[in-house]
């Protein structure tokens, strides 16, 4: 019974910060996890608006259950009415009759089978495509569909970084489909487009730098918005634009940001646009661009026809060919932006704190490139907007500072992680040049080694919510000439516990990517975006845009195909806002992550359970039925969590997840209490009668053998003959 517990204490102890429980059931627990547990207790008054409208949603959402109960769905939309936090057990107030019905529900399965029905849960991702232009025939929706069915199997949610206590376990409990629906759009979208996309080419100057015409996205952006604001559904889906307008008069691809590329600062032209709302649209016609590794490395989207973006480029292809590479991009996209994997798993907690430590190596600080208020701005508006928390979530940032000079850990920290690497240039002959570069693991061993002494050294103080998730971000402000960067390659790196990121008085670099022909320069003094990016990584989990975990390879894969455009990832981008990429993937982690440790321990339960003998020699029969009620009741709102996150719906999920930990820690009570009452046994018995006549049938049997061995040479005699 210990080591169950402890197990369970385990790998629930996450799921259970979440939410708060009457201390009555708390009992058998120790007093360390009936404080971590009470301090989540939250107040039942609240409800607002938005709770309102999920209210209502609520009435509306389809369930997936395979066995719906009559009256469960009113009691669980009543419970959130007066509950939306899901604070109090609600199982008490359950009538008779659904009790009864919960009962009964999953009474045809075997006790040890029960587990399987959480184990092929999965989550419905609806996707709308749209075909925009003249250039698409008829069947093209038809044709796209069948594509992208036989394209498409079933497949889990991944982490990249699993925790350090399954360093190999990628694969998450919950699975993902898609649910697709093609169609053409109609002409007067197209129409509109064209009209503007010839003003913004008319209105364009050609640049010496680039073949291609720089074309503000806006133009076009504008209309594919006001296109979704009429076609949305309000059901949560993904709508993705596939724009084909025709040959223009010019080469052109888009321009993110205001101005020209120069001779020191490159301007990546794109041909994708990713919004803030829940839509995605492709320009096939621009282009074509290519961005990537210069030298060597994965994930370069080449020039010329082989990639899909440019499918409509170089030579004609038959249109089952253009609708297959079409197939093949946004499937791509449905794997990369819509399902993302986690950066590292994630867990709900009440408080969220940045910690901006700068440590700065001269007198005067340079704010130029390393606004912490512009840091701060760009999450305190998405969180405001409810783009980044859930629940009753609060978001915190503070700035600290300390000189370099009179931090020794600091500097041991830099001269620990300094290493160097050599090139070869060809200038008149072949030149060998070495390189200085911070190696980002020996850094962060030695500042979470001594984390305590640099705390002192920049006066931070321990915060005043014990249980919030504090997440330090170290940036090394250094008073040197030459450009250094972390692991050759990058201004910042995200850790799961802190944020490394660096700086010289070096202003800029040639990186190791091209864009459009064009090499792209590392601006090192500006460091705002690459901290947006690193904070979203280890607070949220959210996985860079050029990264995805495939299970067929077993190894990360590089794709820099959606780096481009609104995204705080990768080399090709100067925006730092979000997109609703990341804005759902920020709450659809936590939730993951919850579920995930939500069916790991119901599992682990019913192992529990059927190691002591299972339901029949463990639960007795009031406690058989409970723990069947309770059961049932925490499959059904799983079940409905995972419906609502099919909507993006996520605090309703919340709250179906909330409400599930109260039948999980039941559930684990009776067992608990139970496995208290298994004793071990010793039934005596008579023995049984002497068998006298086995033993009189062997005796007669040894003296006959004993006889005819006495008498062996008289009655085995051999005649011989005689002389």
């Amino acid at each position: 019974p210990n080591l169950t517990l402890a197990h369970w204490k385990k790998n629930t102890d996450r799921v259970f910060s979440l939410f708060s429980l009457p201390s009555f059931l708390l009992s058998p627990f120790s007093e360390e996890l009936h404080f971590r547990m009470t301090h989540h207790r939250i107040n039942t008054s609240y409800f607002n608006g938005g709770s309102a409208s999920i209210f209502v949603f609520l009435l509306l959402l389809t369930t997936t259950c395979s066995a719906p109960i009559r009256g469960l769905d009113t009691f669980l939309t009543n419970q959130f009415r007066l509950d939306p936090k899901a604070s109090n057990d609600s199982f008490g107030s359950l009538s008779s009759s659904l009790k009864r019905s919960l009962s009964s529900a999953s009474s045809s399965l075997h006790f040890s089978s029960l587990s399987q029905s959480l184990l092929s849960l999965s989550v419905s991702v609806s996707l709308n495509v749209r075909f925009v232009g003249d250039s698409f025939p008829s069947s093209a929706a038809t044709t796209f569909s069948s594509f992208i069915s036989a394209a498409v199997t079933g497949d889990n949610f991944h982490v990249i970084s699993p925790p350090p206590d399954s360093p190999t376990d990628h694969r998450l409990a919950v699975s993902h489909s898609l649910h697709l629906d093609a169609s053409l759009s109609p002409p007067s979208l197209s129409s509109r487009l064209d009209t503007s996309l010839k003003s913004s080419i008319a209105g364009s100057t050609s640049s010496l730098r680039s073949q291609l015409l720089s074309v503000p996205y806006g133009s076009i952006d504008e209309i594919i918005r006001q296109e979704y604001e009429k076609e949305k559904h309000g059901d949560g889906g993904v709508y993705v634009y596939l724009i084909s307008l025709g040959p223009q008069s010019k080469p052109y691809a888009y321009s993110y940001s205001h101005g020209d590329s120069s001779a020191g600062f490159t301007k990546c032209l794109g041909s994708i646009w990713t919004g803030k709302e829940r839509y995605l649209w492709i320009d096939l016609s621009a282009g074509p661009v290519d961005y990537g590794p210069a030298l060597s490395g994965d994930g370069v989207l080449p020039r010329g026809e082989f990639h899909p973006l440019a499918a409509f480029h170089g030579r004609p292809k038959s249109e089952k060919a253009l609708l297959a590479d079409l197939a093949s991009l946004v499937y791509n996209a449905y794997q990369v932006l819509f399902v993302p994997s986690l950066r590292v798993p994630v867990y709900f907690e009440d408080s969220l704190v940045v910690q901006l430590i700068h440590i700065h190596g001269s007198e005067t600080k340079d704010p130029s490139g390393l606004d912490f208020e512009f840091v701060k701005r760009t999450f305190m508006e998405e969180a405001n907007n409810g783009g980044l928390l859930l629940g009753e979530q609060k978001l915190s940032f503070k700035s600290f500072s300390v000189n370099y000079r009179e931090c020794p850990i600091c500097s041991f920290a830099v001269s620990r992680g300094m290493n160097s690497y050599t090139s070869r240039f060809l200038f008149d002959n072949y030149t060998l040049i070495v390189s200085e570069y911070l190696d980002s693991k020996h850094m962060h061993r030695t500042l979470t080694e001594s984390a305590e002494e640099l705390r002192r050294a920049a006066g931070i103080h321990e915060e005043e919510d014990e249980f919030a998730r504090v997440l330090p971000v170290y940036v090394f402000d250094l008073d040197i000439n030459t450009p250094l960067l972390i692991d050759r390659y990058h201004q910042s790196v995200a850790f799961r516990d802190m944020v490394i990121a660096v700086r010289t008085r070096g202003t800029q670099t040639v990186s190791d990517y091209t864009c459009n022909g064009r090499h792209v320069f590392v601006h090192t003094r500006d460091l705002e975006r690459p901290l947006v990016g690193s904070i979203l990584q280890s607070m949220w989990g959210v996985s860079s845009t050029h990264l995805t975990w495939s299970p067929r390879h077993n190894t990360t894969l590089v794709d820099y195909t959606w780096s481009v455009g609104q995204t705080p990832f990768g080399p090709f981008s100067d925006i730092s806002s979000l997109s609703f990429v990341q804005k759902d993937a920020a709450k659809r982690n936590i939730l993951l992550t919850s579920l995930n440790t939500t069916i790991a321990s119901a599992v682990d339960i019913i192992d529990s359970a059927v190691a002591y003998g299972g339901d029949v020699n463990l639960l007795k029969q009031n406690r058989h039925s409970e723990f069947m009620q309770r059961w049932n009741l925490l499959k059904y709102k799983i079940e409905k969590s995972v419906s609502a996150l099919s909507h993006n719906d996520f605090e309703m999920a919340l709250f179906y997840l909330r409400s599930a930990s109260h039948d999980l820690y039941s559930m684990h009570s009776v067992v608990y209490l139970a496995s208290q009452e298994v004793e071990a046994s010793l039934i005596c018995f008579k023995d049984p009668p002497f068998p006298w006549g086995s033993v009189s049938v062997f005796g007669l049997g040894l003296m006959a053998l004993g006889y005819v061995y006495s008498k062996r040479d008289r009655l085995f005699r051999s005649k011989r003959k005689q002389f």
